[in-house]
This record gives C-alpha cells, structure tokens and sequence, in this order.
C-alpha cells in the first residue's frame, strides 16, 4: 500500500521528521547562498565589461642594466613574444620601448632596450607591458597637426596625418582601456600608400568627454564619435574613407559599417584583433577567470537589460544581437581586412573565423598565430604591413595611383 505524504510524515519518528525539516532548510538556505553568490559575480563582471580600465601592471621589473642598455621582466606569455614593443612604467621614466629578447629562462626574460636610459634611472617594480612602440605621434617623423571633431559629447581630439596622393583617409579607432596612441604603428604603412590618416579618440577613452554615465557602450554609442570624425574627414576633402579599427575599435568601425550615414563613403574596414560578436569574448574571458557559465549568462541579461543599469553602472542597455556582427553579415556592403591571431589571449578569433565563413565574398582573414592580441605588428611588422598595402592596392586605390604608391 502506497502511504500519502502526510501519513508517512506521521508514521516517522519525531527525529527523523526534524531532521528532514533541518535539511530542507540547509538545502533552501544553501540554494539561496549559491544563487545570491552567483547574481553578485555576473553582477560585478558586467560592471567590470563597461566600467573604463585603468592601465594595471601585468609583469615585473627584475633588474636594469643601463651599462648595458638591457632590461630583466618577469616572464609572460607577452613579455616572451619575439618583436618590438613598449612598457609603461613608474619612477624617473613612464615609457620604455623595448627590442628583441637577449635571453630568457622559466621566469624571466632580458630585452634589449630601446630607449637610452642613464645610469641615475630609478624604476618602480611594476610595469605594464604594451604593443604600441609609438607613444606619441612626434616619433612617426611625419607631418602632423591636433584636430577637435565636434560631436554629441563635446569635442574629440585627434591627430591628422596629411598625405598627398589620393582622396583616401583612413580614420584610426582604438580599443578599449586604451587611447589613439595605440594605432599609430599603422600611420607609415597608410602615409606610404598617400592615404591620409585620422586618429581619433571617443567617449570615455580617457582623452574625450564623458558621457552621462561614463561608461563603455561596446561600440553601441561610441561609433557616432567616430562618425562624427567620418563626417570631418569629408568636410576636409575626403572622398573616400577606410575605416581602421582594433579590438574593441574593431566593434565601433563595424557599427559604422552596417549605421553610418557616410556608408557612401566608406569603401573598406581594416580590422586589428576586432570584437566581433561580444557574447564569445565574454564567454572566453570568464572561461579564463575560471567562472562558471551561468555567470556569463546572467551578465549578458544583466547588461541588455534596461532595468538593470541601475546596478550594473552601464548608461543603456546593451544590444547584444545588433553588436553581433556575424549574425549581421548580410547587411555588410564593403570589403574588410581581418588581421588576428588564433592566440590572441583575449579576444578570441572564433568570431572573425566565423565571419570569413558567413560573408567570403567581402571578408579576407589573414590569421596569425603566437603574436598575442593587438601585437601583431610588433610580431611581424613586414607581413602585418604587406597584407594592409596588398589589401589597399586591390581593393581601395585606382590602379594609376596603386603603380605610383607602390
């Protein structure tokens, strides 16, 4: 005979019944521990995706040798990477750019440094290792001049590289947590080709105004700086404008590709380690923080949703589906240049993979491997150029003016 619940509640023992009860309770307590713990880290992720970063040291100084004009680092998987690359750091000087590495062992790694530094140089351990090699565009030995570009925040500085040769500008965008220094390693290989090159700066980078809220947008908003910096560029003579864009400036310049209204205009994207489709990024970079997936998930519907923003600190909702450019693919008009390496380390190359697959009649990929992510040009500077100024001469420049630039 099958006894109902309450008739086997009554035929128990009172100890077994308060035990049952005690462990209800633990277990319903327990659930609403891990579920509140849970709601605390994909809030805290979702603050941390839109909230401005500030440079963080990612190695340390072990030892300068000024004699010798050497420099000891912690080992890491960039400070290991073959090339020419930068450090910030504190004390008697805020930026070293450093050369090719001398020797290395399981915890440290000796580089060549390229910026003289005298014997009196006092250094704090901490440093932060970079890809820009340029700090500023007086190293380029290129005529310049600083610009502001009006737009809906304020105005925007931004430096102009003029060339001569062509009513083609390419308009630099940067990434996130950095500023348009970053991009000026690809200010030759455009001024060789005649293309004129605009280095722009958006919302809450650190160089233009703040928004209301002061936080990233993902490329949501930040694309109508740069279409501000577009709508420049034509005032100024621009005929026909290539947009340049790394990492998370790869996600604004294609938000401008599929919104702007100076989409007649623009005849090409150049894409550096881009953001394509952010739910992948954000995937892989809990994944590296060991976070469960539910925590990604919550920090998604945290981020799109508008009742959300109170907590999570972003200005709007965040629109997931129209960042996620792969399932937009139909809607691209104009070809695009992909550099990324398979072991970027931070924006994964899942996505620009997937886009050469969705649209193969605009999208060419030239796919790297070991140079870390926005370091390609450090890694292999000659290939990393020759693939901009192929790309270029096949699908931007007149054949006239491609014999004469190259």
């Amino acid at each position: 005979m099958v006894l109902s619940r309450r008739a086997a509640m009554g035929s128990a023992s009172p100890a077994l019944v308060t035990g049952i009860r005690t462990a209800l309770v633990m277990l319903g307590t327990g659930l609403t521990l891990a579920t509140s713990a849970m709601a605390f880290v994909s809030v805290r992720m979702a603050r941390r995706v839109v909230t401005p970063a500030a440079r963080v040291a990612d190695t340390r100084i072990l030892s300068l040798d000024t004699a010798a004009q050497t420099i000891t680092l912690e080992s890491t998987p960039d400070t290991r990477l073959p090339g020419r690359y930068g450090l910030f750091t504190s004390g008697s000087e805020s930026y070293l750019k450093l050369g090719s590495v001398l020797a290395e062992d399981a915890t440290s790694v000796k580089r060549k440094l390229l910026t003289e530094v005298d014997g009196n140089a006092r250094l704090a351990p901490e440093a932060a290792f970079s890809g820009w090699y340029f700090d500023r565009p007086e190293q380029l030995h290129l005529p310049f001049t600083s610009e502001l570009i009006g737009s809906s925040v304020g105005p925007c500085p931004a430096w102009l590289f003029p060339a001569e040769g062509s009513d083609v500008w390419v308009i630099q965008v940067h990434g996130r947590g950095t500023t348009r220094a970053e991009t000026l390693r690809a200010v030759p290989v455009f001024h060789g080709l005649g293309i004129t090159s605009l280095v722009v700066s958006y919302r809450n980078d650190g160089e233009a105004p703040r928004s209301r809220s002061g936080t990233y947008a993902l490329g949501a908003t930040e694309w109508r700086d740069v279409d501000a910096a577009v709508g420049f560029a034509r005032r100024r003579g621009a005929g026909r404008v290539i947009l340049m864009g790394w990492s998370m400036g790869g996600a604004i310049a294609l938000q401008l590709e599929l919104t702007s209204a100076h989409r007649d205009a623009i005849v090409g994207l150049v894409l550096e380690s881009p953001v394509v489709d952010w739910r992948i990024v954000l995937a892989y970079q809990a994944k590296l923080l060991h976070l469960p997936a539910p925590v990604t998930g919550l920090a998604i519907g945290a981020l799109q949703s508008e009742w959300a923003t109170p907590v999570t600190g972003a200005g709007a909702a965040i629109p997931f589906d129209r960042l996620d450019v792969v399932a937009r693919a139909a809607e691209l008009r104009h070809p695009i240049l992909i550099l990324h390496s398979d072991d970027d380390g931070f924006v994964p190359s899942d996505a620009s993979h997937d886009l050469v697959v969705a649209r193969p009649d605009l999208v060419e990929l030239q796919v790297f491997d070991v140079a870390r992510h926005t370091k390609l040009w450090n890694y292999d500077q000659e290939r990393w150029s020759q693939s901009i100024r192929q790309w270029v001469l096949q699908n931007v420049l007149p054949s006239p003016e491609a014999a004469d630039a190259d």
